[in-house]
């Protein structure tokens, strides 16, 4: 089984590899030699350094306290996840598992080896407990791909304790500071090495450089310059409306490859901003179709509502069970008869372990894998129409005016039915167009600015009312069906009729504050 620690280090290096008396960092009681480690480590990755290029790293090593397979994942700067699997001679599945969205079918082989001398030193406080580790790294990496190449330095790491404070690295490296060290030029070993063991590796290595650093794009096929008269800044600012377009699907691709190792570890709130992004990806084909040829991109969306509709089964559950709960939790005692707790906890277990599992097989199918390639593909050559040449304050406010011209009738219709089945759908029909409003706003605001973030927040505050009352119409259908599972076992079925109850009043609520707020919204909309 594997086991993910929270790594927070930070790396220096020297011109002279003496540490300084690291006894003059405040909080810090004494200083204890641990020996000298001998580390071997085989770091993986596939032909084109795809891992490397998202700043993801696959080793395995021997040596020291925790040999074995050790994954990491960016998190922030100076700031990993690393899972770890114990040490076998191939790569563990559930490590295979979880990198699976930024290799695909490609092979994953030794890349590079690096062997360390590791001398280590522990900081301790008056209590003798740990605060960070700090190390002295004699490297000797080795190439094993192509022509090969070695190179050889020395480094210090300081790595900061289980549950830690974060502010005390700070501390050692004002220390440190004051004797000459300063922060490595490389965020890793790994970058360092493709740097050092191979010149023409240098983008790979500048592309590692940023590793853990938020918004880091995951390695894919590479990526042409757009197919259009003007072309981003070279500090890849959009300057034109198919500029804009594009930067934000490229989030979007971003997004959906970087929540696959979460979704696949059942990370909370991870299916949910998967799903966004697939209905987000969606929506962007939709609303700027001046701007992408909709021939290309149709079936993409075509493969975005399957994806949409796989996750939805596990998060329109965890949204169910988690409202529930907390209304069933809100109930005076005197009105919970029977085990309602207990059903309700197993009923969402059993639902939860069969969608998460049908969800794996999701992102391991190929047509899940042929769409990763696919939006590669839009993005190394994207479909641009001659619109999207043009200034993005024209072509992207229309396309957010023409969303939500389309919003308000279906929001004009749905108020003018009677409350029932009907309405709940035309509602459930607004609340979708709602998002789509708010996601090409989204998309327009870094052009637009303060007019589309206005947008985006009327959209969104719309989009919790209309939200509200569809996950009511939701919930009142799960509590029929429990109270009918519960009656056939011969349970009290009243509780659940009261949990419906308070969730039919609650829709009335959604529906009697809808006109004002679609007055107010349709009013200011500034499109």
């Amino acid at each position: 089984m594997a086991d993910t620690k929270r790594e927070i280090e930070r790396k220096y290096e020297s011109d002279d590899a003496a540490l300084p008396d690291l006894t003059r960092v405040r909080g810090v009681a004494s200083v204890r030699d641990r020996g000298v480690t001998h580390l071997d480590a085989t770091y993986h990755d596939t032909a084109d350094l795809r891992l490397a290029a998202s700043s993801v790293t696959l080793r395995r090593r021997t040596g020291g306290a925790d040999a074995g397979w050790h994954l990491k994942f960016p998190v922030a700067p100076g700031v990993r996840d690393e899972i770890r699997a114990p040490l076998s001679d191939t790569l563990p599945d559930e490590l295979a598992a979880l990198i699976r969205s930024r290799v695909r079918d490609r092979d994953v082989r030794p890349v590079v080896r690096l062997r360390s001398d590791r001398d280590v030193r522990h900081l301790l406080d008056d209590q003798d407990r740990l605060l960070a580790e700090v190390s002295v790294d004699t490297v000797h990496a080795e190439r094993l791909t192509g022509e090969g190449g070695e190179a050889r330095w020395t480094e210090i790491e300081v790595e900061l304790a289980d549950d830690g404070d974060p502010d005390f690295l700070d501390k050692v490296e004002k220390r440190l500071r004051k004797a000459g060290v300063r922060p490595s030029a490389s965020a890793s070993k790994l970058a360092r090495a493709l740097a050092e063991t191979d010149p023409e590796s240098e983008s790979a290595s500048k592309s590692s450089a940023h590793e853990g650093a938020p918004g880091t794009p995951p390695a894919t096929a590479p990526e042409a310059a757009p197919r259009h008269k003007h072309r981003p800044r070279p500090d890849g600012t959009p300057v034109t409306a198919g500029d804009h377009v594009l930067a934000y699907v490229r989030a979007q691709r971003d997004a959906l490859v970087e929540l696959d190792p979460a979704v696949r570890q059942d990370v909370p709130d991870a299916v949910h901003r998967m799903r966004v992004a697939t209905r987000r990806l969606r929506s962007t084909f939709r609303s700027f179709r001046g701007v992408l040829d909709r021939t290309v991109t149709d079936p993409v969306s075509a493969d975005l509502k399957w994806l949409a509709t796989e996750l939805g089964a596990d998060r329109d559950q965890e949204v169910l069970a988690e409202r529930l709960t907390q209304a069933l939790g809100r109930l005076p005692s005197d009105q919970v008869n029977g085990p309602v707790a207990e059903r309700l906890a197993a009923w969402s277990e059993a639902r939860h372990h069969g969608a998460h599992h049908q969800l794996l097989a999701v992102l391991d199918s190929r047509r899940h894998l042929r769409l990763l390639d696919t939006l590669d593909a839009l993005l190394a050559d994207p479909p641009l129409r001659k619109k999207a040449a043009a200034r993005p304050d024209k072509v992207l406010a229309k396309a957010v005016a023409k969303d939500f011209g389309k919003l308000s009738r279906l929001v004009e219709h749905a108020l003018e039915l009677p409350p029932g089945t009907e309405r709940d759908t035309a509602l459930h029909e607004a609340r979708k167009k709602t998002k789509r409003t708010r996601y090409a706003a989204e998309a327009a605001a870094p052009a637009l600015g303060g007019p589309a973030e206005e947008a985006v927040r009327d959209m969104k505050a719309l989009q919790g009312l209309l939200g509200d009352h569809q996950d009511s119409v939701m919930a009142r259908r799960t509590l029929r069906e429990l109270a009918a599972v519960a009656h056939a076992a011969g349970e009290s079925d009243f509780t659940y009729g009261v949990l419906h109850a308070g969730e039919a009043h609650r829709a009335r609520v959604a529906e009697e504050a809808l006109p004002e707020a679609w007055r107010s919204i349709s009013r200011e909309f500034p499109f």
